[in-house]
């Protein structure tokens, strides 16, 4: 796309760029590839930076209050400095790697409502900085991702929505600022005992921590509470045996569980042991620790990286918050221009 705003942020007749990428889609791990192509306009100009960014938008909690904003979460320099001519033509080619825990926008072949990821370019000139529109990237899972939520979908859990929390995940090591949940309404075989499911992903070169949050029906005792259930499964798992044998196993595992506590403390499933808080939100605005739950943790098999395989399904730098960059400031300007442009236990 050529920037709508070089001329307002460089004077009339100065340079226009064009970011391409090879392909938008990609997978967690997998490099995003491009080029910018910068065209000089009507007089020479020395370019300080050139850099592109991945951006996203993350559900914002502070106080009472709560907000979506875009959030930069991987940023790499593409040049600079350098001096583009009057006229000139130059296509720079540029190589941004994937965080692992990047978030999914693409299920099952369909878009998820709601999520937001594009590839942004900022060029400073002459202490000016000018930042382009977002590039749509679509980002598909995994591939043990993909075997668990087709699990899920075979089960009969129907997609509900999905989004972006800022915080971190208690006892989960993260690199991202955020992590992603997709929430499920639970079919009628587990309807008894679970409302809704959540569930979240973090992968790493090795494999995915798969988080799942129960919002579970206390029956008799009225109201509903959540439990957390964590599990690690390995990359090279994907492949491996019976994947709605193993997502049932857990689903009915959390019920029996939860069953026995509530049994066994009076239906106060929070008196029982092991039910420490399942979030901590501490230092990201949300006032110490966030949903209380019952917390399990299951190790699975673990096993080497990745290696090909994620290319091989696909074919074709992380910051902390305080790190990453909130772009709030733009979120207005994006929409505005858009629619320019379309017119596992211990």
């Amino acid at each position: 796309m050529v920037f709508k705003r070089m001329l307002g942020a460089f004077g009339v007749g100065g340079p226009s760029v064009d970011t391409v990428l090879s392909n938008p889609n990609t997978r967690p791990g997998l490099p995003l590839d491009g080029q910018v192509n910068l065209v000089g306009g009507s007089h020479d100009v020395d370019i300080e930076q050139l850099t592109v960014g991945l951006v996203t938008r993350v559900e914002v909690e502070g106080g009472d209050e709560e907000y979506d904003a875009l959030v930069e979460f991987t940023r790499v320099g593409v040049g600079g400095p350098l001096r583009l001519a009057a006229g000139q033509h130059l296509s720079i080619p540029f190589r941004v790697p994937m965080p692992w825990e990047t978030p999914v926008t693409d299920l099952n072949g369909q878009r998820l409502h709601g999520m937001t990821m594009g590839l942004r370019t900022e060029v400073a000139i002459s202490g000016a900085i000018d930042k382009g529109d977002l590039d749509a990237v679509y980002v598909y899972p995994l591939p043990v991702q993909e075997r668990i939520v087709e699990a899920f979908a075979r089960l009969g859990f129907q997609f509900k929505r999905a989004d972006l929390e800022r915080g971190q995940l208690y006892g989960v090591p993260q690199t991202l600022p955020f992590y992603q949940e997709i929430e499920f309404f639970a079919p009628p075989q587990y309807a008894h005992g679970i409302a809704e499911v959540e569930l979240t992903f973090v992968a790493n070169p090795h494999g995915v921590e798969v988080i799942l949050e129960f919002d579970k029906r206390t029956g008799a005792f009225g109201g509903s509470h959540d439990a957390i259930s964590r599990y690690s499964v390995a990359h090279t798992e994907a492949d491996q045996g019976d994947w709605l044998a193993r997502v049932d196993g857990w689903v009915r595992q959390a019920l029996e569980r939860h069953q026995s506590a509530v049994s066994a403390f009076g239906g106060n499933p929070y008196g029982a042991p092991g039910y420490p808080p399942a979030y901590s939100h501490g230092g990201y605005g949300h006032g110490g620790y966030g949903h209380g739950g019952h917390y399990e943790e299951h190790h699975e098999r673990s096993g080497p990286g990745m290696g090909a395989v994620v290319a091989g399904a696909v074919g074709g730098a992380a910051l902390g918050f305080a790190g990453g960059m909130l772009i709030d400031e733009v979120f207005d300007d994006d929409d505005d221009e858009s629619a320019e442009a379309d017119g596992d236990d211990e």
